[in-house]
């Protein structure tokens, strides 16, 4: 009974957490990296470099003082694992308010749920229900420092509840810990490049920094630490016609098994900055657990977009590989974003043949960056 509702519960995260590879990085909470909105969905998953939007506190909170409009606001919903059950979702609602020219503020709530599982005892006969489910809470405060750099710093409460309540022999309990975010942002002038005007972008964010964790007594484990490194450029050709490209990296900061296991007695800070040179396979393995992504986004008259992107990871580390697909529908104040995924690996997707969903809103004074 608590094993079939423990291989749930982590099947309901496959796509960070399935590797039949020796030596793949694993952590708990992990649904803290479950990119929310539908618009970096259509580009492989990316947005620490990616122009301001609603959802820019879960990317990159620096972004937020880049705004164009005073007030964004939206939800999302993605659905989970569809081809096997139709109960798991993730969902997110986030606002952000540029209060000033030089400064804003916002906060997102994340939700997962793994849906309801029924329980039996031994002999098959029902015993309850329950709905495993975790969610974060973020508050963030971006500055711009100048013209063209801002910072951001995000405080997070996360709880994850896999906790089979009422059930013998339950070992696991919830988790309720604090994170940290840092991050940073630069976009250049608009500059003349002959036949087209361009500007170009760049961005990091040090996401999830915080104490290890524990779902059973007496075992701990990391948070998913995250460093996203990327950069972007706009082509803008004409008044109506804008394309983006943009590439980003990332990196967990979170101990690489070693043969002795001597990195479960690793503590978080040690763990995050010795993270760059644990991997006993060398430099070799430390590029392996890079990841990367790259995408587009055409936008036509501010209304219309279309993106498309391609996620990797080394197939010795996770080996997730898949492409996107996007559209974007613009009014005044309203958007609408959709996003598709292709997967390209052998390695199951929970969101493949899924349609993510994006809604948001632009509200109140409109800021000219340049």
């Amino acid at each position: 009974m608590k094993k079939i509702g423990i291989c749930m519960a982590l099947c309901a995260l496959v796509s960070l957490k399935i590797s039949a590879q020796e030596n793949a990085i694993t952590t708990a909470a992990p649904f803290l990296l479950i990119v929310p909105d539908a618009r970096a969905g259509g580009m492989g998953d990316m947005g620490v470099a990616t122009t301001a939007d609603a959802w820019s506190l879960f990317h990159n909170a620096a972004k937020m003082s880049f705004s164009d409009r005073q007030i964004k606001t939206g939800l999302t919903y993605s659905p989970w694992l569809r081809n096997l059950t139709d109960d798991i979702f993730v969902g997110s609602a986030a606002y952000i308010n540029r209060f000033s020219e030089n400064a804003a503020w916002g906060a997102d709530f994340k939700y997962f749920s793994l849906g309801q599982i029924d329980l039996t005892d031994s002999q098959g006969n029902p015993n309850g229900t329950i709905n495993p489910n975790e969610f974060v809470a973020t508050g963030a405060y971006s500055l711009k420092l100048s013209e063209t750099f801002s910072m951001g710093v995000g405080l997070k409460y996360i709880r994850s509840n896999l906790a089979f309540n009422g059930t013998a022999g339950n070992t696991l309990q919830p988790i309720n810990s604090f994170a940290v975010d840092i991050s940073g942002y630069y976009q250049s002038f608009e500059e003349n490049y002959g036949s087209f005007n361009g500007r170009y972008r760049l961005g990091f964010n040090i996401a999830n920094i915080g104490p290890k964790v524990s779902y059973t007594p007496g075992e701990e484990d990391f948070i998913p630490t995250n460093l996203k490194l990327g950069g972007g450029f706009d082509f803008i050709l004409d008044d109506y016609n804008i394309i983006s490209t943009n590439i980003e990296f990332t990196k967990l900061l979170v101990p690489t098994p070693q043969p002795d296991g001597s990195e479960e007695e690793t503590g978080w800070i040690q763990g995050i900055l010795g993270s760059f040179g644990d991997a006993p396979g060398g430099f070799k393995e430390e590029l392996q657990e890079f990841t990367y992504a790259v995408g587009a986004e055409y936008l036509y008259n501010n209304a219309f977009a279309l993106r498309t992107g391609y996620f990797h990871e080394s197939q010795n580390k996770g080996n997730r590989q898949y492409f996107t697909l996007g559209a974007g529908f613009r009014t005044n104040a309203l958007n609408i974003d959709l996003s598709y995924l292709i997967n390209s690996s052998d390695v199951n997707n929970p969101l493949e043949n899924s349609l993510r969903f994006s809604l948001s809103f632009d509200l109140g004074e409109i800021f000219d960056n340049y």
